[in-house]
């Protein structure tokens, strides 16, 4: 993975340019990329940025879920499938990155803003919410889409239908998401059981460990479409949760850029198409958000 502002990737990057420089009076029309004839290289990046060493290394590390149908979850192949997956192979493509040369990484809740930290990956795209408190620690281009929070159970099951039916019931969730802050600080009677990863709520829900399953709507609606009528999500979402994309906390250029890209697929189609042949095969069509350029 990439550390922006390294020496020497300063000096690759140098390099590079001068390389694409020759090779553009040579003529060369060497094209041999999956991002097509407009390709892009380092040397179509600002000297010293994260994005022209990422082009020049050709390769990036992008960290994501691998448990969570529709957004990131580990395929046969042992790589990652959905949504999520889908936005940062767009965002290494516009870097002239092929999908082959990216290294996908498991992020769960817990870790993300660590593996972003000490540059275990170079972005973060795994439904991951924006909010104040990751703010001071990370980054966030985007929203690249608004989710909710919102409760699984058992079909069939009466008792819960809103998060004020939760006191004194048994909620699951995930160490350091969203979802379970807000059920710590807002619903306190309820009783709190936090796992590492949402799968493994679903044993405890099914021989009645735990009694609900909470974190955002479209990541249960995953585990739903996949569990033969077992489960459903019962009332409506009641929070909102914009998904952005996590990098280092003060590299403004990758963010405004990513940020640039987002817009651009929103517009083009790249960004719905996505969807289609992930989440919306099991969920309605979104509009796409606003990106949200905040200061740092």
């Amino acid at each position: 993975m990439i550390r922006r502002k390294a020496a020497a990737a300063a000096l690759g990057v140098a390099a590079a340019a001068m390389l694409a420089a020759c090779s553009s009076d040579e003529g060369s029309d060497t094209e041999d990329s999956m991002a097509g004839d407009d390709a892009m290289s380092a040397g179509d990046f600002a000297e010293g940025s994260t994005m022209a060493a990422l082009a020049e290394a050709g390769s990036i590390t992008i960290g994501t879920k691998f448990d969570q149908p529709l957004f990131g979850l580990k395929g046969p192949d042992g790589n990652p499938e959905g949504f999520d997956v889908e936005i940062g192979k767009i965002i290494a493509a516009e870097l002239g990155i092929d999908e082959d040369a990216i290294t996908w990484t498991e992020t769960v809740s817990a870790n993300r803003e660590a593996y972003i930290e000490d540059g275990t990956v170079d972005i973060v795209v795994a439904t991951y919410t924006i909010n104040d408190d990751r703010k001071e620690l990370i980054s966030f281009a985007g929203p690249y889409y608004n989710a909710g929070q919102a409760l699984m159970v058992l079909s069939g099951n009466t008792d819960i239908s809103s998060p004020d039916d939760l006191a004194g019931k048994t909620v699951c969730s995930v160490t350091g998401s969203t979802p379970a802050a807000n059920i710590e600080e807002n619903y306190p009677d309820a009783e709190l059981a936090l796992f590492d990863a949402y799968t493994d709520c679903l044993d405890p829900l099914r021989n009645g460990q735990v009694d609900v399953v909470t974190t955002d709507n479209v990541i249960l609606a995953g585990y739903v479409a996949e569990s033969d009528g077992e489960f459903e999500v019962v009332g409506e979402p009641f929070t909102e949760e914009p998904y952005g994309i996590g990098l280092l906390h003060d590299d403004d250029e990758f963010r405004d850029w990513i940020n640039d890209v987002l817009e651009e697929i929103f517009e083009d189609g790249r960004w719905l198409e996505a969807w289609n042949a992930t989440a919306g095969t099991v969920l309605p069509e979104p509009e796409a958000p606003a990106v949200d350029r905040y200061e740092n």
